[in-house]
């Protein structure tokens, strides 16, 4: 059976470090994202939190921080966590955009 899913946005390959904190239990992971886009990142870990947790996290990259809430849509050994933006304020969705600009190498002012 093959499985398609359409994106609402392209993922970049794009690693910035995150920093991931269930909500309920406090317990906090640090790793590196493999992709990224402005609704979600993939995450490159061998620690994990189980699927449909909601995490608080934050990406930081050239100096710059984004905070966001979010859920894990899949925690796999294999691959690693999944993670999809449930609440990013629009600050740090200009900060995605311009990680994700600067590392194509299109021309956008800093935020």
């Amino acid at each position: 059976m093959e499985y398609e899913c359409a994106r609402r946005t392209p993922r970049y390959s794009l690693a910035v470090d995150i920093e991931m904190t269930e909500q309920e239990s406090d317990i906090q992971i640090r790793a590196r994202t493999k992709m990224l886009s402005l609704f979600g990142c993939g995450v490159d870990t061998v620690k994990l939190i189980p699927q449909g947790t909601s995490v608080r996290i934050k990406l930081s990259h050239q100096g710059a921080e984004v905070r966001a809430l979010a859920r894990v849509v899949y925690s796999s050994s294999d691959l690693g966590m999944g993670v999809a933006f449930t609440n990013v304020e629009r600050e740090d969705e200009r900060i995605l955009e311009w990680w994700i600009a600067k590392s194509m190498s299109i021309p956008i002012g800093e935020p």
